[in-house]
């Protein structure tokens, strides 16, 4: 009898050591305080996410065995600066939010995953492979008052960042990781998403579309390209974007150019691009960059932004940011910075003080 226990102990521990799981929790809490200034009005707050996007989150792995992985990763988008769940969630990837969606929800990222030697199947809501050329060559990363302008004035729809109810094929980047950066070499996410709406209507294809990046990093050389499309009946939107950097070691220099089409009954197209460079001094980095974003509509209105920012790294986790940007407006764009509200042709100015804390 004892032996038999002993043998029925000694299998369970060897199921559990075939099949290592491990869960974390792990977020970013940024505090800012931003200030923007315009032709009609000006506005100061503290808000959050200057630096990087505030978030909490879990994320786990399960060793498979066999060469098999599975995984999730759930995140939500947090306002450390009142408390309250930060972000909302377009139903079908419709330009309207989910009624009533005020609580905490996993509006970041909520996905499930398997992996093997022939890369990731990730299902879920996530971001578009489109969306990470704009992060990826911005020295702001697309937070905060400096973000690439292409990114603010942009006609690209509600996927333009993140689309749910996708499917994706990811290739080259760590397991369960984020689809931005990717490994040496090639590095690839193909990503088919569904509008989920009822046959028979004019809108039955709406929000359902396919997002493809494919990219290369070598030493300190790195460039991607993405394509994607997304059907609306108001009329599908197409984005091709691509970008590159390369680090001289005394500063990484990056570039990125996007081009958005509306297929509305008049065509509308939106070109953007960006040029600009992180450059190290310290304990810290200085960050700089020009970026513009203009479209065909009539009198081609057009938004010109100058960004330049300092971070101080405290630790790995904490640090000290400072961010001035300038936006110029014309052809009838009125972009204004920070919540201030300017009118058309005129500029608008910002800046943010912040601290952030990771864990």
């Amino acid at each position: 009898m004892k032996k038999s226990i002993v043998a029925l102990a000694a299998v369970a521990a060897s199921s559990v050591a075939c099949a290592q799981s491990s869960v974390n929790l792990f977020g970013i809490l940024d505090a800012t305080l931003a200030h923007g200034s315009g032709s009609t009005s000006n506005k100061t707050q503290l808000t959050n996410s200057g630096y990087n996007s505030a978030r909490l989150g879990f994320r786990g792995t399960e060793d498979l065995g066999g060469g098999l992985k599975a995984g999730f990763h759930l995140e939500a988008g947090i306002s450390n600066d009142d408390g309250r769940a930060g972000g909302s969630i377009a139903a079908g990837n419709q330009a309207t939010t989910v009624a009533g969606n005020t609580g905490l929800n996993f509006n970041r990222r909520s996905t499930v995953s398997i992996a093997g030697a022939w890369g990731e199947l990730r299902l879920g809501r996530d971001y578009t492979p489109h969306f990470w050329n704009h992060t990826v060559y911005d020295p702001f990363g697309t937070n905060g008052v400096g973000t690439n302008q292409a990114i603010n004035s942009s006609i690209g729809g509600p996927t333009n960042t993140r689309a749910s109810n996708s499917f994706t094929y990811i290739y080259g980047h760590g397991f369960n990781a984020s689809t931005a950066v990717g490994g040496n070499g090639l590095h690839a996410a193909v990503q088919y998403y569904l509008g989920e709406n009822n046959s028979g209507a004019a809108t039955s294809s709406d929000g359902k579309g396919a997002s493809v990046r494919v990219g290369y990093n070598g030493g300190p050389f790195s460039v991607a390209l993405s394509t994607a499309a997304t059907n609306y009946a108001a009329g599908d939107i197409k984005t091709t974007n691509v970008g590159g950097s390369y680090n001289f070691g005394v500063a990484r220099v990056m570039a990125m150019y996007d081009r958005d089409r509306v297929a509305s009954p008049v065509a509308v197209t939106g070109t953007g691009y960006l040029v600009g460079a992180l450059v190290p001094l310290g304990a810290g980095e200085i960050r700089l960059a020009y970026s513009r974003y203009k479209t065909n509509a009539a009198a081609a209105p057009t938004s010109k932004k100058y960004s330049l920012g300092y971070v101080h790294h405290l630790s790995k986790r904490t640090a000290l940011y400072a961010t001035f940007a300038r936006v110029g407006n014309s052809g009838g764009a009125s972009q204004a910075l920070n919540g201030a509200v300017t009118a058309a042709n005129n500029a608008s100015r910002g800046y943010d003080f912040g601290l952030r804390h990771s864990f």
